[in-house]
Protein backbone atom coordinates (compact mmCIF):
# COMPACT_ATOMS: atom_id res chain seq x y z
CA UNK A 1 0.00 0.00 0.00
CA UNK A 2 1.11 3.23 -0.83
CA UNK A 3 1.91 5.88 2.12
CA UNK A 4 -1.06 8.60 2.75
CA UNK A 5 1.99 11.59 1.99
CA UNK A 6 4.95 11.10 0.05
CA UNK A 7 7.92 13.19 -0.94
CA UNK A 8 10.65 11.84 -3.89
CA UNK A 9 13.78 13.96 -3.86
CA UNK A 10 12.26 16.75 -2.47
CA UNK A 11 14.58 19.84 -2.75
CA UNK A 12 13.66 23.38 -1.51
CA UNK A 13 14.94 26.64 -2.35
CA UNK A 14 14.80 30.57 -0.54
CA UNK A 15 16.41 32.13 -3.65
CA UNK A 16 19.54 31.10 -4.65
CA UNK A 17 19.98 28.94 -1.33
CA UNK A 18 19.31 25.36 -1.19
CA UNK A 19 17.55 24.49 2.06
CA UNK A 20 16.10 20.84 1.43
CA UNK A 21 18.24 18.44 -0.68
CA UNK A 22 16.77 15.34 -1.92
CA UNK A 23 14.26 14.01 0.75
CA UNK A 24 12.42 11.21 0.28
CA UNK A 25 9.57 10.53 3.30
CA UNK A 26 7.03 8.45 3.45
CA UNK A 27 3.62 8.63 5.90
CA UNK A 28 1.03 6.20 6.45
CA UNK A 29 -2.40 6.86 7.37
CA UNK A 30 -3.04 7.56 11.17
CA UNK A 31 0.63 7.77 12.14
CA UNK A 32 2.08 10.51 13.94
CA UNK A 33 5.69 11.02 13.37
CA UNK A 34 8.04 13.42 14.86
CA UNK A 35 10.68 15.46 12.86
CA UNK A 36 13.66 16.78 15.72
CA UNK A 37 16.32 18.74 14.64
CA UNK A 38 18.32 21.51 15.32
CA UNK A 39 17.46 25.19 14.06
CA UNK A 40 18.08 25.57 10.73
CA UNK A 41 18.11 22.26 9.92
CA UNK A 42 15.03 22.28 7.15
CA UNK A 43 12.41 21.19 9.30
CA UNK A 44 9.78 24.21 9.01
CA UNK A 45 11.03 23.97 5.18
CA UNK A 46 9.50 21.00 4.60
CA UNK A 47 6.72 21.68 6.50
CA UNK A 48 6.27 24.69 4.37
CA UNK A 49 7.32 23.09 1.07
CA UNK A 50 4.07 19.89 2.15
CA UNK A 51 1.77 23.11 2.92
CA UNK A 52 2.39 24.92 -0.52
CA UNK A 53 4.03 27.85 1.25
CA UNK A 54 7.10 27.03 -0.05
CA UNK A 55 7.06 26.02 -3.75
CA UNK A 56 8.25 22.70 -5.09
CA UNK A 57 7.89 20.32 -8.39
CA UNK A 58 4.34 19.00 -8.68
CA UNK A 59 5.85 15.22 -8.44
CA UNK A 60 7.84 15.71 -5.34
CA UNK A 61 4.94 15.62 -3.23
CA UNK A 62 2.48 13.33 -3.41
CA UNK A 63 -1.14 13.41 -1.50
CA UNK A 64 -2.73 9.66 -2.25
CA UNK A 65 -2.21 9.60 -5.76
CA UNK A 66 -2.23 12.84 -6.53
CA UNK A 67 1.00 15.05 -7.02
CA UNK A 68 0.30 18.14 -5.14
CA UNK A 69 3.92 19.71 -5.17
CA UNK A 70 3.26 23.61 -6.14
CA UNK A 71 -0.25 23.58 -5.96
CA UNK A 72 -1.49 26.71 -3.60
CA UNK A 73 -1.86 26.58 0.19
CA UNK A 74 -5.18 27.02 0.39
CA UNK A 75 -6.10 24.38 -2.26
CA UNK A 76 -3.86 21.91 -0.03
CA UNK A 77 -5.97 22.80 2.96
CA UNK A 78 -8.78 22.14 0.55
CA UNK A 79 -7.56 18.20 0.05
CA UNK A 80 -6.84 17.61 3.63
CA UNK A 81 -3.69 19.15 4.95
CA UNK A 82 -3.44 21.84 7.29
CA UNK A 83 -0.48 23.69 8.81
CA UNK A 84 0.03 24.49 12.21
CA UNK A 85 2.56 27.49 11.84
CA UNK A 86 5.77 28.43 13.58
CA UNK A 87 5.20 31.35 15.55
CA UNK A 88 1.13 31.16 15.50
CA UNK A 89 0.63 33.55 12.65
CA UNK A 90 -2.71 34.69 14.28
CA UNK A 91 -5.21 37.52 12.76
CA UNK A 92 -3.85 40.76 14.95
CA UNK A 93 -7.90 42.08 13.78
CA UNK A 94 -10.07 39.28 14.57
CA UNK A 95 -11.69 37.64 17.85
CA UNK A 96 -10.51 34.49 18.85
CA UNK A 97 -13.78 32.94 17.76
CA UNK A 98 -13.18 34.30 14.41
CA UNK A 99 -9.57 33.24 13.92
CA UNK A 100 -11.37 29.93 14.87
CA UNK A 101 -13.70 30.27 12.08
CA UNK A 102 -11.07 31.09 9.51
CA UNK A 103 -10.07 27.66 9.05
CA UNK A 104 -13.42 26.33 8.08
CA UNK A 105 -13.08 28.70 4.95
CA UNK A 106 -12.17 25.37 3.35
CA UNK A 107 -13.89 23.52 5.87
CA UNK A 108 -14.08 19.60 4.71
CA UNK A 109 -16.94 17.05 6.24
CA UNK A 110 -15.72 15.71 9.80
CA UNK A 111 -15.81 16.12 13.43
CA UNK A 112 -14.33 19.43 14.28
CA UNK A 113 -16.17 22.21 15.26
CA UNK A 114 -16.69 25.16 17.08
CA UNK A 115 -18.14 23.43 19.78
CA UNK A 116 -15.36 20.46 19.44
CA UNK A 117 -13.21 22.61 20.33
CA UNK A 118 -14.30 24.54 23.07
CA UNK A 119 -14.95 21.36 24.76
CA UNK A 120 -11.04 20.55 24.56
CA UNK A 121 -9.44 24.10 25.20
CA UNK A 122 -12.82 25.42 27.65
CA UNK A 123 -10.44 28.79 28.15
CA UNK A 124 -11.06 29.62 24.61
CA UNK A 125 -14.43 29.76 24.83
CA UNK A 126 -14.69 31.63 27.88
CA UNK A 127 -12.44 34.03 25.66
CA UNK A 128 -13.73 33.66 22.34
CA UNK A 129 -15.02 37.46 21.89
CA UNK A 130 -11.82 38.99 22.93
CA UNK A 131 -8.74 39.54 20.58
CA UNK A 132 -6.48 36.31 19.71
CA UNK A 133 -3.29 38.46 20.03
CA UNK A 134 -4.16 39.73 23.79
CA UNK A 135 -4.27 35.83 24.89
CA UNK A 136 -1.37 34.28 26.48
CA UNK A 137 1.41 32.39 23.85
CA UNK A 138 -0.27 29.05 25.36
CA UNK A 139 -3.85 30.26 24.77
CA UNK A 140 -2.66 31.55 21.14
CA UNK A 141 -1.03 28.20 20.17
CA UNK A 142 -4.70 26.70 20.73
CA UNK A 143 -5.80 29.18 18.67
CA UNK A 144 -3.98 27.96 15.86
CA UNK A 145 -4.18 24.37 16.65
CA UNK A 146 -8.13 25.26 16.36
CA UNK A 147 -7.94 26.94 13.56
CA UNK A 148 -6.18 24.29 11.40
CA UNK A 149 -8.61 21.45 12.78
CA UNK A 150 -11.81 23.13 11.94
CA UNK A 151 -10.80 22.45 8.18
CA UNK A 152 -11.14 18.74 9.08
CA UNK A 153 -7.91 17.80 7.54
CA UNK A 154 -6.56 14.20 6.57
CA UNK A 155 -3.44 15.65 7.49
CA UNK A 156 -2.35 17.72 10.48
CA UNK A 157 1.24 19.33 10.01
CA UNK A 158 2.43 21.22 13.45
CA UNK A 159 5.79 23.26 13.53
CA UNK A 160 7.10 23.88 16.65
CA UNK A 161 3.73 23.80 18.84
CA UNK A 162 6.85 24.38 22.05
CA UNK A 163 8.29 27.19 21.12
CA UNK A 164 8.61 30.20 23.59
CA UNK A 165 5.88 28.33 26.37
CA UNK A 166 6.51 27.04 29.66
CA UNK A 167 7.11 23.24 30.49
CA UNK A 168 3.35 23.37 32.36
CA UNK A 169 1.90 25.26 29.18
CA UNK A 170 3.51 22.71 26.65
CA UNK A 171 1.97 19.66 28.56
CA UNK A 172 -1.10 20.93 28.44
CA UNK A 173 -1.01 21.79 24.73
CA UNK A 174 -0.01 18.27 24.03
CA UNK A 175 -2.38 17.08 26.35
CA UNK A 176 -4.94 17.39 23.59
CA UNK A 177 -2.91 15.40 20.74
CA UNK A 178 -4.80 12.17 22.10
CA UNK A 179 -7.89 13.72 21.14
CA UNK A 180 -6.71 14.60 18.07
CA UNK A 181 -5.28 11.38 16.75
CA UNK A 182 -8.56 9.47 18.48
CA UNK A 183 -10.32 10.60 15.43
CA UNK A 184 -7.54 8.82 12.83
CA UNK A 185 -6.09 12.06 11.89
CA UNK A 186 -2.75 11.37 10.76
CA UNK A 187 0.03 13.94 12.37
CA UNK A 188 3.48 15.61 11.48
CA UNK A 189 5.33 17.68 14.61
CA UNK A 190 8.29 19.35 14.06
CA UNK A 191 9.90 19.89 17.17
CA UNK A 192 13.39 20.92 19.26
CA UNK A 193 11.81 19.27 22.31
CA UNK A 194 13.27 15.67 21.92
CA UNK A 195 11.47 14.49 25.12
CA UNK A 196 8.45 16.29 24.20
CA UNK A 197 7.98 14.84 20.71
CA UNK A 198 8.65 11.15 22.10
CA UNK A 199 6.00 11.11 24.09
CA UNK A 200 3.34 11.45 21.24
CA UNK A 201 4.88 9.93 18.16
Amino acid sequence: MKPLLQTCGLEAFYGDAQALFGIDFGLDAGEVVAIIGANGAGKSTFLKSLSGLVKAPADAIRFGAEPIGGLPPGEIVRRGIALVPEGRRLFASLSVEENLLMGANARRSGPWSLQRLYAMFPILSDKRRLPATSLSGGQQQMVAIGRALMSNPTVLLCDELSLGLAPIVIREIYAAMPAITAEGMTVVIVEQDVATAQQVS
